[in-house]
């Protein structure tokens, strides 16, 4: 048996430990693990009759090669954001299936996010023998509780936030903290509530700021220490604006100010206070996973090979009311997830809100 892994989509802490865990689970049972460079770029870029192509676009993965990778972050085997049915060329499914046939790949692998996944799920309606694993610190992939790199991120942000709050009190400002999150807030909910920042736009509720400002202005005169802390989405849109812009790039890819920028340019020029503007952007997902990414990384990728070793394919693992599981690979294309704003969210205080804990998973879904 040979099994063929690649992540694609953004890097997050946790994509080491779970290569790491199938190759190993892999080896267990005799089978050969091949790594593909840059996602499904890296296949595209594979001619299999030229062995240079196919030595620059994988790594064979051995026990001895993915020592000590689950301490690094990132991903060892690269990334890129490429879905082959969006090729320049056109669509290069054809082409991949035979990549992976001529390499001898019985099975696939596949780490990433809502895009890598998806063209995961239409190689198994191709009949192609594939697992998929999903990661994004946005936790948005919809069928799951959980992606890996989403504990890390969060952790990352609780600890940012709380460093700037030396030099936002220092100066009496009003603090503007952008986080990634384009489709779903969730990742500014948690990481909001957890720091107990003042308000929390998240990208499920436009803000209106007749209502946002006057509160952080209000939250900023009643502090002791005069100053005031807001977390946005960088998916997050400002009442009455209308550049559609703002809604179709992530941040990474716009020429012109982020939410966060012209949250903090609002509060200026309406309220009067200086601001402390800070997109953490990649930040929050670099260095090493923490513990529960450790963890789920380790076991999904036990989990993976323990599916394919059972003849079970076409499947996406998955967390479910804090279980280990797995459904359909192509579950993620029938729904969105995003913040439950009715059951953690109070839009007219742009806070978080706990109102039931109790029977809930950890994770509050």
């Amino acid at each position: 048996m040979r099994i063929g892994i690649l992540t694609g989509g953004g890097d997050v802490p946790g994509l080491n430990p779970c290569i790491r865990s199938v190759t190993l689970s892999a080896d267990d049972l005799g089978w050969d693990v091949l790594g593909f460079r840059r996602g499904w770029e890296g296949v595209l870029e594979i001619d299999p009759s030229d062995p240079a192509s196919i030595a620059a676009s994988t790594m064979p993965l051995t026990r001895e090669g993915v020592r000590g990778i689950d301490r690094l972050g990132g991903t060892i085997l690269h990334t890129s954001r490429l879905d082959p049915r969006t090729h320049a060329e056109g669509d290069r499914t054809r082409h991949v299936l035979h990549v992976l046939d001529k390499l001898g790949v019985d099975a696939m692998i596949t780490l990433g996010g809502d895009g890598t996944l998806r063209f995961t799920a239409h190689l198994a309606a191709e009949g192609m023998p594939v697992v998929s694993i999903p990661k994004t610190m946005d936790n948005d992939v919809f069928g799951t509780d959980y992606c890996i790199g989403f504990s890390t991120a969060v952790s990352r942000s609780v600890e940012a936030i709380n460093a700037l709050r030396t030099t936002v009190e220092s100066h009496e400002r009003i603090g503007v903290i952008e986080l990634f999150g384009r489709r779903s807030g969730e990742t500014a909910l948690l990481s909001g509530f957890l720091a107990q920042v003042d308000r929390t736009v998240i990208a499920e509720v436009p803000a209106d700021l007749d209502i946002l400002l006057p509160l952080l202005a209000e939250d900023k005169a009643t502090n002791p220490a005069r100053y005031a802390m807001c977390v946005i989405s960088e998916g997050a849109t400002i009442k009455g604006e209308t550049d559609e812009d703002h809604l179709s790039k992530p941040a990474s890819e716009r020429s012109d100010l982020g939410v966060g920028h012209r949250l903090g340019r609002a509060i200026k020029a309406r309220i009067g206070s200086g601001a402390v503007i800070q997109e953490l952007a990649y930040l929050m997902r670099a260095g090493e996973p923490d513990a529960l990414d450790r963890m789920v990384g380790f076991a999904f990728g036990g989990l993976a090979v323990q599916l394919l070793q059972r003849g079970e394919h076409g499947r996406m693992l998955v967390i479910k009311d804090g279980n280990y599981t797995h459904v359909p690979a192509d579950t993620l294309l029938r729904g969105r997830k995003v913040v439950d704003v009715d059951g953690l969210y109070d839009p007219a205080a742009y806070r978080a809100k706990l109102m039931r804990v109790e029977g809930m998973p950890m994770f509050l879904y």
